[in-house]
């Protein structure tokens, strides 16, 4: 079976940020996995302790949370295998909080702020913890104030701290105490 790569569509990406559809439950890890980065392989394989298998993702795609993208350049695959190997810290670091640089364009209004640490967090989340930290990306999706991030930063912390080590998860936590103090 070829694998084939899928991302949420926009009705997906409305349905993890507002639960708009009400999704079955049991489909949501799926869709919240989906990233256009991995193959259906993979990711029903990480899944199927969750008892989800190929119905489920056709499921998602008929329902037109999920399509069908381009394959991934060899780059690309290349790197994603990269952050699966174990890796510097400093690798590690520079790689998960690079799109989330501050610049002068600094985020201006506060829903954009609050839009910009919830940024932060899924992508060290996913990049950093995989799929060890669904629980959490659960909590970062149901947050909707400053102070809701603020009360997950101590969870996600301790969960970096576990899975990478104390240089990670002080360099992440330094990163995101600059983002929510830029957000005051």
């Amino acid at each position: 079976m070829a694998t084939i790569y899928y991302d949420k569509t926009e009705k997906g990406r409305e349905e993890i940020s507002s639960r708009k559809y009400q999704l079955p439950s049991k489909l949501r890890p799926l869709l919240v996995m989906i990233d256009g980065k991995h193959g259906s392989e993979e990711l029903l394989k990480r899944l199927a302790a969750l008892g989800l298998n190929q119905e489920n993702l056709n499921e998602l795609l008929r329902l037109e949370f999920i399509a069908p993208v381009a394959v991934p350049s060899q780059a690309a695959a290349t790197e994603a295998h990269k952050d699966h190997l174990s890796a510097t810290p400093q690798s590690v670091t520079v790689a998960k909080t690079a799109p989330i640089e501050l610049t002068d364009d600094k985020p201006s209004t506060p829903a954009e702020k609050i839009a910009t640490i919830r940024q932060f967090f899924t992508e060290t989340i996913k990049g950093n913890l995989g799929l060890r930290g669904f629980t959490l990306q659960l909590k970062v999706e149901r947050a909707d104030t400053l102070e809701d991030f603020i009360s997950l930063s101590e969870d996600y912390v301790e969960a970096l701290y576990k899975a990478k080590g104390q240089q990670i998860a002080r360099n992440l936590e330094a990163r995101l105490k600059e983002l929510i103090e830029n957000a005051r």
